[in-house]
């Protein structure tokens, strides 16, 4: 096969992966806002893909980390081959559909670097893999940003609540004070929707430069060009758009009864964590700083509960993430060796497993429409609790809606 036709082709893995980086992580900006009543679950995902588009162009730190960095570089460009990366991309695709499915926030970025680390093995060798930027600027920062920003949203939650709770004892209404939070939610929900753009499709950005360094259309230790870079905003822009109710579900009503105050303080410490990432060239996983913060929030709002069974499902699948998309990425990359004859049996398999998984997802049409009924009826619930100042009392999420178990 002509190399520049496995070129084209792995440009359009990575950018349908882009896609799928986006619905799977519109719950990382809007889950929460749209929990809490802040804004209505269409108007929210339209929102988070103008500013994803956005973001996309305001850095490529990442981007270079990927293309030059992660993977050494030989005498020619990058020691691996394009069939390669096309086999890491099939790692990172299936992984997201299957997490997708499942309803589970897992990292698309630790998806998309197992899936390359996995191949790049197969393809040339445990020495391909550069290690120390691997732990500095993927492994390291996957540990500490979750910590850092659920505990920074557990403190501003604190703050939060404290502050309201003495303009309470002066005879001021408390629960509409507290639902001022909910417009401040717009602001710092956008935030991080800009945030996701300047961090997530900045991967894409440095696999589709990879692919471009290795084949020989670009020159090594060159970043990401214009085209592509908007190419990737773009196919983010989109599946942002298209939306992901089953994360947003797990975020906005599974982990915690999100009340406005908690939802800015989780949405504004998730911002700050992915932008500094972003501006250190850290390949942050948004999906984990998101939910660290939500995390955070319930432990520092009195009263909240935090459904920590379905928390230990979601630490098991960041777990998980990196060795399965690599276990994957390795099995296409063994089956890319055969030449022509490999990457037609990978595209076929690849394609085959994106679709069953899509279809057994469907297998309840409504699921969707259900998906954003539930969401919208935990934030009427909010609303009313607001209005009403009974918004310690009554509970924000109803029994249908919660995901992972009970209380």
């Amino acid at each position: 096969m002509d190399l520049l036709v496995i070129v084209v082709l792995v440009i359009a893995v990575a950018l349908f992966f882009d896609f799928t980086n986006g619905f799977h992580d519109t719950a990382n900006a809007m889950a929460t806002p749209i929990a809490t009543g802040a804004i209505k679950p269409k108007v929210a995902v339209g929102l988070a893909a103008v500013l994803n588009l956005v973001g996309a162009f305001l850095s490529t730190e990442v981007a270079k980390t990927i293309s030059g960095n992660l993977l050494n570089e030989g005498s020619g460009g990058v020691s691996i081959t394009p069939a390669f990366i096309f086999a890491g991309l099939l790692g990172a695709v299936l992984w997201n559909m299957l997490t997708w499915m499942l309803g589970l926030p897992s990292s698309s970025s630790h998806a998309l670097f197992g899936g390359l680390i996995g191949a790049a093995v197969v393809g040339a060798g445990f020495g391909v893999v550069n290690y120390s930027v691997l732990f500095s600027n993927v492994i390291i920062p996957a540990l500490l940003a979750p910590l850092v920003a659920g505990f920074v949203a557990f403190v501003c939650t604190l703050v939060a609540y404290a502050i309201t709770q003495r303009t309470a004892e002066s005879g001021d209404n408390l629960p509409n004070r507290r639902g001022g939070f909910r417009h401040a939610q717009i602001f710092s929900s956008s935030l991080v929707a800009l945030a996701h753009g300047t961090n997530d499709a900045q991967k894409t950005m440095g696999v589709i430069t990879l692919v471009l360094i290795s084949g020989g259309y670009q020159a090594a230790g060159t970043g990401p060009q214009f085209w592509v870079i908007s190419a990737c905003a773009v196919a983010i822009a989109l599946g942002t758009y298209s939306g992901g109710w089953r994360i947003i579900k797990t975020l906005g009503t599974g982990l915690t009864e999100v009340k406005p105050a908690q939802g800015f303080a989780a949405e504004t410490s998730t911002a700050a964590a992915i932008l500094a990432s972003s501006h250190l060239g850290f390949a942050l996983s948004t999906t984990q700083v998101a939910s660290g913060s939500v995390i955070g929030s319930g432990l520092g709002r009195p009263g909240a509960v935090v459904r920590w069974r379905l928390a230990g499902r979601m630490a098991l699948g960041w777990l998980f993430t990196l060795p399965a998309a690599a276990v994957v990425g390795a099995i296409a990359a063994l089956i890319a060796q055969l030449g022509l004859t490999g990457l037609i049996i990978d595209a076929v398999l690849g394609t085959a497993g994106v679709l069953a998984i899509f279809l057994y997802s469907r297998r309840s049409k409504s699921h969707d429409i259900a998906g954003v009924a539930e969401v919208e009826a935990a934030a009427d619930i909010v609303k009313r609790a607001g209005r009403g100042g009974r918004a310690r009392t009554e509970p924000a999420v109803p029994s249908e809606a919660k995901v992972g178990g009970s209380k």
